[in-house]
């Protein structure tokens, strides 16, 4: 058991890595206002935060 939650712990940090590094400080904010949301049941959160991560993921698209 140990060992999985250390391999979730690792692709989780690795994730975020990547957000960050691709779409910087605001995929962040977007990913921790989408992940708050999520486990807080709030949905005004959630979609602020998926609203954000689809904005930034126009951007680099066009």
């Amino acid at each position: 058991m140990p060992a999985l939650a250390l391999l979730a712990a690792i692709a989780v940090f690795t994730f975020e890595q990547f957000i960050e590094w691709k779409y910087g400080p605001a995929g962040i904010v977007g990913l921790l206002l989408l992940t708050v949301g999520l486990k807080a049941n709030n949905s005004a959160v959630s979609s602020t935060g998926a609203v954000v991560i689809a904005l930034l993921l126009l951007r680099t698209a066009l």
